[in-house]
């Protein structure tokens, strides 16, 4: 985890129910970003991404826009020190 950055992104508007999370997983896995991403009781979603900075950089542009039928209003984003070490990118229910 040497070098890695993490950052947690918490995005709200139409993102459930619009494949958010499925997608979001495939765009880490094509960065080889490695962390988590998972629904909210209260309508957001959640994410913790890990890995070279500019990898989560591009996971979270992707997170800022969204899938298609979904509407991102905001995304708060925080970078913070790698809290645990991921092996993999995993959705969470």
């Amino acid at each position: 985890m040497k070098d890695a950055s993490e950052a947690l992104v918490v995005v709200s508007g139409r993102v459930q129910g619009v494949f958010f999370r499925a997608s979001t997983r495939d765009a880490a896995a094509r960065w080889g970003v490695r962390g988590f991403v998972r629904n909210l009781p209260d309508g957001r979603v959640e994410a913790v991404l890990q890995g070279d900075r500019s990898a989560v950089e591009r996971v979270v542009a992707f997170m800022r826009e969204g899938p298609p039928g979904a509407y991102v209003e905001a995304a708060d984003v925080k970078w913070r020190v790698p809290s645990e070490e991921f092996d993999g990118f995993f959705v969470r229910r």
